[in-house]
């Protein structure tokens, strides 16, 4: 399967947004943006991607809670948080609501590269 990968980006830095969106599309990816949970929530409804980049620190909903409705809607979905308050305790409660993979920022290109890897495979089988 090589179609290309729809990927929602939720972060409140419009910056690493943007440096994540020219990451994700030179890998051949389409990206959709959120720039908070509860509009992460919306799109990942409406627009079904096949994978999340989910922020934990956000305002009004932040990732994790954010990651809690989404994996009740469509625990399909396979969610990479991101995080540049990295605590293991974070990364653990992530992990258990089903996040399959945790990047500390600033992240590197081997590490999306990496997510991107696991994401695919899932969506393979989710198929």
């Amino acid at each position: 399967m090589d179609r290309k990968l729809k990927i929602l980006i939720t972060d409140d830095s419009k910056l690493l947004r943007k440096k994540l969106r020219a990451e994700l599309e030179s890998l051949g990816c389409e990206v959709i943006e959120a720039e908070n949970g509860k509009e992460a929530v919306m799109k990942d409804l409406q627009e079904k991607p096949d994978g999340v980049f989910l922020d934990i620190v956000m305002p009004e909903v932040g990732g994790i809670e954010a990651l809690q409705v989404m994996h009740e809607v469509n625990p399909e979905t396979p969610v990479v948080m991101l995080s540049s308050a990295g605590t293991p305790q974070k990364l653990m409660e992530t992990l258990k609501l089903g996040a399959i993979d945790f990047i500390q920022k600033p992240y590197t290109s081997v590490q999306v590269k990496k997510a991107l890897e696991a994401i695919r495979k899932k969506a393979e089988q989710n198929e």
